[in-house]
């Protein structure tokens, strides 16, 4: 297979990545896409497939749960201030604004959490009637510019700085960034679809749509893959059973990564990094079974490691073979990816599969819609993704296409609204 032309730049030839002994390094990126977590144990309010996961608690809910089998992933941009330049005639105002939407939100979200309709007594569309609540949660997040428009910058964490930029990247502003996130997720496609358009509805002259991206992976209880074919969960952390683990993924405030001080909103909180990463399935699908594995560093029918055992057995990344060479490449994934080649750097990846039918070049438009929580994405995914950036072997058959970073509010106690103690403080 010769050298490949792909968004305007040309990949190597697969000889020239999968050499003897393993696989050359490459100059390129790649985030974690082996690990989207399925099965990892969810936290106090988790929920049987098809029951309720609660709305309130100390942090909000799709961060530690099960991940559902489908999800809708969108950022909105806060209208301008009343009086602003560019303000309409349905602008909020600053911080008012941007505190009347999220308690609106907060309120339906409950709601719809219990099977609910999402306003008390008002009308809805029906979608959702009869469905139940199907494990629905509603994750809130905010980004860099919501600090800016509720005039709240200097209440904006330093970690929320924007991400660095990574080898290889092909970033379409357009689909990144964003005043708020939403995530939205559960095991019924009508119920998630019902919640992801009644938050838009609720946040007509207060918000606007900046992008949406949905995804799906299999139902709880089945084996998870992402189209790579590859297992997905096999190396997440544990947190809902870890307390190590949990401070590494919950702001605390000895555990976020950036000492004392947390203030109240963000303690029990997150940030999440958001990645749409295209693969170039036509060319994976091309290689031979073994080589495929040797770039994740994995055994494709049980995501065992190349070094042997079952699927959760940790992997040996210091055995070699006779000659001398390591079973696991150099550049295997799972070998970049460890904690262990990144100073202990832990992420909960819950990401979802996406299919959006063909380019116009007639290639899949298919991938992972990548999702990573972490205390402090400067001691998490950034460093991750700076080694992964110094030859991952999978880089030359995926394409980063978004980038957005949030900050997740704790989570709101029944009567509260998620970020009250921000907005209101």
């Amino acid at each position: 297979m010769g050298p490949r032309e792909t968004g305007g730049r040309s990949r190597p030839g697969r000889r020239a990545v999968l050499g003897a002994g393993g696989l050359a390094a490459l100059a390129a990126g790649a985030a974690v896409l082996t690990t989207a977590d399925a099965r990892t144990p969810g936290d106090d309010r988790e929920a049987a497939a098809g029951g309720a996961v609660a709305f309130h608690g100390p942090h909000q809910a799709g961060i530690l749960t099960r991940r559902q089998s489908h999800a809708h992933l969108a950022a909105l941009d806060l209208a301008a201030p009343a009086g602003a330049p560019g303000a309409g005639a349905g602008s909020g105002d600053g911080r008012a604004g941007a505190a009347a939407l999220l308690r609106t939100w907060s309120a339906a979200a409950a709601r719809m959490t219990r099977g609910e309709p999402p306003v008390d007594g008002g009308a809805d569309t029906g979608v959702a009637l009869g469905a139940g609540p199907a494990a629905l949660t509603v994750t809130f997040g905010l980004g860099p510019g919501f600090f800016d428009r509720a005039g709240l910058t200097a209440a904006r964490p330093e970690a929320l700085a924007p991400l660095p930029a990574f080898p290889d990247d092909e970033l379409d502003p357009a689909r990144g960034g964003g005043d708020l996130f939403v995530q939205v997720a559960a095991d019924d496609p009508f119920v998630a679809v019902h919640a992801l358009r009644t938050l838009q509805r609720l946040a007509r002259g207060a918000a606007s749509t900046r992008w949406v991206m949905s995804g799906f992976t299999r139902s709880a209880g089945g084996t998870h893959r992402n189209l790579m074919g590859q297992l997905d969960g096999t190396a997440n952390p544990a947190p809902a059973t870890d307390p190590a683990q949990r401070a590494r993924i919950l702001v605390t405030g000895s555990g976020s990564g950036s000492g004392s001080g947390v203030p109240g909103w963000l303690e029990g909180g997150s940030y999440v990094v958001v990645r749409r990463i295209r693969m170039l399935l036509d060319h994976w699908e091309g290689l031979p079974a073994h080589h495929r594995e040797q770039a994740v560093g994995r055994r494709v029918a049980d995501g065992a490691p190349l070094t042997g055992g079952a699927e959760r057995t940790p992997a040996d990344l210091d055995a070699a073979r006779p000659d001398g060479v390591p079973v696991i490449a150099a550049n295997a994934h799972i070998r970049l990816a460890a904690p262990r080649s990144n100073a202990g750097a832990t992420m909960l990846r819950r990401g979802w599969s996406y299919y959006d039918g063909l380019r116009p070049d007639g290639t899949p438009d298919a991938g992972l819609l990548f999702v990573a929580w972490q205390a402090d994405p400067r001691t998490g995914f950034i460093p991750v993704q700076h080694r992964l950036a110094r030859g991952d072997a999978l880089a030359r058959y995926v394409v980063h296409e978004a980038s957005a970073l949030f900050v997740v509010p704790r989570g709101a106690a029944e009567g509260e609204y998620v970020g009250q103690a921000l907005l209101e403080a």
